[in-house]
């Protein structure tokens, strides 16, 4: 639809008692991203009009979250035909006489629809048939409690939908289920909600009673069909748990087809925004948290952990490593194992390849860092920063005390705490004098051995 003629209706206003949580149910996260930005998201490149997101009383965190679209608050919660009328004042144009648009109406709980989906039904809706409403059904082989959609058998068109609690036997054996988002005329919709009323075993306005209504008056619904996992409802922790399982399963199927090998895919997780390039290779046990791009042929070794991260061609990251927000290894850098970047840059080529932090540092090209190396970043109070030059080494345990500057080509040795630059091509050794005393451990024992009970 063009521009002018969509406007989208997301309700956010549940509660979520069941998610036992402080959190607002539409704010927990799926692959790391808000449910609610998830059916964002999903809805944007429809270039609907106005989106509207319905919230209850003292969900300030949602209204928040939904910036720059407006909310409006449902109170008191009436059910979900109610919650859509709350929405009314924010959608001059949609309804009414001067109504001429389409209102495309979701919930902020399901995080997996997709927007292909929702263009099959803005497709159905500008068919020839130009159907009043347009709702989105799926096949399950146990409905339970899912809301039934009888159809008419003659002709396919949608008759009702009826609520699992208030299904006679004979519409509890139908499989095709109700996956709660519609798409409506404007004026159609309005003039419908108005008039359906709260006769059912929960006492609610039901969104759903309208498709019943628009048949008695003549008006065409049909059904669009999608898969069961698409229109997944979240409303407790378990059922996050079921939609995260989802939501990773397309992950690392997209990052399959797009030339990446995972060695073991079920054991790697990814953020809603991981990007990997060709012929990346991701080991087992591999978490990639928000904001980790990964550049062609990288390899990410197993039982890494990633965020924020830019990892660039060719470069070599774990076992066992943490790359934090701000790292970035320039291509063909070594980050191994048990070595945590944060906010740090490695030159191409540069290493760190055991038992090493690296914080608030750059690391020039071709750089060696010994296993056991901190940049002391913190004194209490500020951050500061470690700068490490072209082709430094950096013997092991060694302790760079920050702010301090290493020129390019300087050794520091092993053991050594640098609290002064370090000129390019100077070897630093800062560490104590070492004194051997001749026999000395022939004589520790002796005197342990005499003294022993």
């Amino acid at each position: 639809m063009t521009e002018s003629k969509l406007a989208v209706v997301i309700l956010a206003a549940g509660k979520g008692v069941r998610m036992a949580s402080r959190k607002p149910k539409v704010l927990h996260e799926v692959a790391g991203k808000a449910m609610l930005h998830h059916v964002l998201d999903a809805v944007a490149p429809l270039a609907p009009a106005r989106i509207v997101v319905v919230v209850g009383s003292g969900m300030e965190a949602v209204a928040e979250a939904a910036r720059p679209h407006p909310t409006v608050v449902q109170e008191p919660q009436l059910g979900t035909g109610h919650a859509v009328l709350a929405a009314r004042p924010a959608l001059d144009g949609f309804y009414g006489d001067g109504g001429a648009g389409h209102v495309l109406v979701l919930f902020g709980d399901t995080p997996l629809v997709i927007t292909a989906t929702l263009q099959r039904m803005v497709q159905a809706a500008e068919s020839a048939e130009a159907p009043a409403l347009v709702a989105l059904g799926f096949r399950s082989a146990e409905p339970g409690h899912y809301g039934r959609m009888v159809l008419d058998p003659a002709d396919g068109r949608l008759l009702r939908i009826v609520e699992a609690a208030d299904a006679a036997p004979e519409e509890l054996s139908v499989t095709l289920c109700n996956g709660g988002v519609m798409l409506g005329r404007g004026p159609e919709l309005f003039a419908l909600l108005d008039r359906i009323g709260s006769d059912n075993a929960k006492g609610e306005y039901y969104l759903t009673d309208i498709y019943a209504l628009a048949g008695r008056q003549g008006l065409t619904a049909r059904v669009i069909e999608t898969e069961e996992d698409e229109i997944l409802g979240v409303n407790a922790r378990a059922e996050l748990a079921v939609a995260e399982a989802v939501m990773q399963r397309r992950l690392r199927d997209k990052a399959l087809a797009d030339g990446a090998t995972l060695i073991d895919p079920m054991t790697v997780w990814f953020s809603h925004d991981t990007r990997l390039g060709p012929d990346v290779t991701v080991e087992p046990g591999v978490f990639f948290g928000p904001g980790v791009s990964v550049g062609e042929g990288a390899v990410i070794r197993a039982f890494s952990h990633l965020e924020g991260a830019e990892v660039a061609p060719g470069a070599v990251v774990g076992p066992y490593a943490r790359l934090r927000p701000g790292a970035r290894l320039q291509e063909g850098a070594r980050v191994g194992n048990f070595v945590e970047v944060k906010n740090a840059v490695l030159g191409a080529g540069a290493k760190a390849n055991h038992l090493t932090y690296l914080g608030d540092a750059t690391v020039g090209a071709g750089a060696n860092i010994g296993a056991g190396t901190i940049t002391c970043n913190y004194d209490g109070f500020a951050k500061h920063r470690t700068e490490i030059g072209e082709g430094v080494f950096v013997g092991s345990n060694t302790a760079l005390v920050a702010p301090v500057t290493v020129g390019p080509g300087a050794m520091v040795a092993a053991g050594s705490t640098v609290t002064k630059d370090v000129a390019a091509d100077a070897l630093a050794v800062a560490r104590g004098q070492q004194r051997t005393v001749e026999g000395g451990a022939a004589l520790f024992r002796a005197r342990k051995r005499k003294n022993r009970p």
